[in-house]
């Protein structure tokens, strides 16, 4: 299996949101070092289409990934996002019925910190391909969520599913 990762900023990155002056700052790491950590042994090959905390990712931007998605020759895609519209784009992508096994992840500490959960929450979204169908998902926390049953519940800094099936 060759797995195609494609990066689009967020807490995993490092990327760092100001509240109070509604800016992000680039603390920096990049997936590839995270990667190192984990010690994967998958093929892969990796695509940053853009840097930006997820509160400021745009429809736009969505179009872009689901165009770097859709023309890929990869049936296997790993998306890193910020876990703040995670979801939204898990959304945006599950509706389009693409044919290929795409997840979602991030982290909800900083790639940059010794206690970050980026490395753990990759290391888990990789061992999971192969084990799931075709289909869009959020893969956080030893915990795979369809793209179309998951809502991040910021009060307890988790993902979680929107109603049993």
């Amino acid at each position: 299996m060759k797995l195609l990762i494609v990066t689009t900023g967020g807490t995993i990155e490092g990327l760092e949101y100001n509240d109070e002056s509604l800016r992000s700052q680039q603390i920096g790491i990049r997936i590839d070092e995270l990667l190192m950590k984990t010690r994967t042994k998958v093929s892969y090959s990796i695509e940053s289409i853009f840097s930006k905390d997820s509160r400021f990712i745009t429809n736009h931007d969505r179009e872009l990934l689901l165009n770097v998605v859709a023309s890929s020759g990869e049936s296997h895609i790993l998306i890193t996002h910020g876990t703040y519209t995670m979801v939204d784009t898990a959304k945006y992508l599950g509706k389009e019925n693409l044919g290929k096994t795409i997840i979602l992840t991030g982290s909800f500490i900083l790639g940059t910190e010794k206690n970050s959960d980026a490395s753990a929450n990759l290391s888990f979204a990789i061992s999971q391909f192969g084990k799931i169908p075709t289909g869009v998902y959020v893969a956080m926390h030893e915990t795979v969520f369809d793209w179309n049953n998951v809502k991040k519940n910021k009060e307890n800094k988790k993902f979680e599913v929107i109603s049993v099936q």
